[in-house]
């Protein structure tokens, strides 16, 4: 969904897919009609039709969505351990440009999670390349990719980040009500946010 976020607002005029777990697919079949395609995990069909669908796609000038890791892992965990498929495309696609896109979930001061994204230098890798060495080029650029969203993460500092999409904000429940209710017979404002709230770098009012 977040990658889906992307395309609908970064790249409007690209067409969209990712592959998934074929037997995934199956349980939620709605994600085909978004662009996402079924694989065989850790076949040798599954992988050559991983190869023949993701090039037909960048061929016509889609954009292919991967997470190389192939599973749900933690943001701190190294190395970070690609599945070959992601080297073997980039290694068979002349001109193909990798974009590493790291993604952390976590809490700063509101009681729903940020979802912070950074992207890191592209990159394009040269002809003549194994598998092994463009997956270990691609790994080491998302590595420092989620270094540098880390040290951002770290330091709660909104005004880094453009924002594409905000959630609820402020205490939820039956606490949350009250105080709402408790302004409108006060007749005094009510600050949602948990912390001030300031400028960002496009000179919007962020938390």
């Amino acid at each position: 969904m977040v990658s889906a976020l992307f395309a609908e607002t970064l790249l409007p005029g690209r067409k969209h897919y990712a592959p998934m777990d074929a037997a995934a697919l199956e349980r939620y079949p709605i994600l085909a009609k978004i662009g996402i395609f079924p694989v065989e995990m850790a076949t040798a069909r599954g992988a050559a039709q991983f190869l023949r669908t993701s090039q037909a796609i960048l061929a016509n000038g889609g954009v292919v969505w991967i997470t190389p890791q192939g599973r749900f892992v933690d943001s701190r965990e190294r190395p970070l351990g690609f599945k070959p498929g992601l080297g073997a495309l980039a290694a068979r696609t002349p001109g193909v440009l990798v974009v590493p896109l790291a993604i952390e979930y976590t809490f700063w001061d509101e009681r729903l999670p940020e979802t912070l994204l950074r992207f890191g230098w592209p990159v394009r890798l040269e002809a003549g390349l194994s598998t092994d060495a463009a997956s270990e080029r691609l790994e080491s650029a998302l590595v420092e990719t989620m270094e540098e969203l880390k040290g951002a993460a770290m330091r709660r500092d909104a005004s880094a980040f453009r924002v594409l999409l905000r959630g609820g904000r402020g205490t939820g429940g039956v606490y949350g009500i009250r105080r709402r209710l408790g302004g409108l017979f006060t007749k005094r404002p009510v600050q949602v946010d948990h912390t001030e709230r300031r400028e960002s770098r496009d000179g919007r009012r962020e938390p």
